[in-house]
């Protein structure tokens, strides 16, 4: 009887100490949950930044894009008038 006593006290004394190793080990579960949660949080904002500055890039080159489009135009417009002014000239001359 004494030698099953002894063992159910070691068996419980096994089961308090992996309960307490099982505790320890969720506790660092919990704590790599929570660390790995700021660290998504974290990369997800800078992913939010990063997006935001692609968009406005984006923006800024369409837009310098369109300058360009209507800076092009502008000077085709002129160089026909150049054209025209320099056509004008020689027929000019020939008359005289």
């Amino acid at each position: 009887m004494r030698e099953s006593i002894t063992e159910l006290r070691e068996s419980i004394t096994e089961v308090r100490e992996s309960t307490t190793e099982l505790r320890e080990s969720i506790t660092e579960v919990r704590d790599s949950v929570d660390g790995l949660r700021v660290t998504s949080q974290a990369l997800l904002q800078v992913a939010a930044q990063n997006q935001r500055r692609m968009d406005m890039f984006e923006e800024e080159l369409e837009l310098t894009k369109q300058r360009q489009a209507e800076s092009d135009q502008r000077f085709n417009v002129l160089l026909e008038e150049v054209r025209y002014l320099i056509r004008g000239n020689h027929g000019d001359q020939e008359i005289q």
